[in-house]
């Protein structure tokens, strides 16, 4: 809770206005915001938002889950399934036939199937 009240303050000296100023931005108070940035409790989870709203900050970046304002990529690649033509079978069902962008889409998934091989 400390580190996260050290960011909290880091961020509303970052902008240069004072405790109370800022409780006014965030409709709370000033003790309040005095007790989050010394780690003495914390702000709610509406509160959170509304700084990261305010700072343009991720949740990340607050929870000091991370040190980039933009917070964590998260990025997933799953592995194709080994029988590649269960694969294309459910490409197959997933798209009406007929209709031009649901063709492109198809094809583009197949090409993609075919360079991950």
């Amino acid at each position: 809770m400390k580190e996260m009240g050290k960011r909290l303050k880091y961020l509303r000296e970052g902008i240069g206005v004072s405790q109370e100023k800022l409780a006014k931005m965030l409709g709370t108070t000033q003790s309040s915001i005095n007790r989050y940035e010394n780690g003495q409790s914390e702000p709610t989870v509406e509160l959170f938002r509304k700084y990261a709203d305010l700072f343009d900050v991720s949740m990340d970046y607050i929870f000091c889950r991370s040190d980039a304002p933009e917070g964590k990529m998260y990025e997933y690649h799953p592995e194709l399934p080994p029988d590649k033509e269960k694969m294309r079978q459910f490409l197959e069902m997933c798209f009406q036939p007929g209709t031009p962008a649901n063709i492109k889409l198809k094809e583009s998934m197949l090409r993609i199937m075919e360079e991950k091989e």
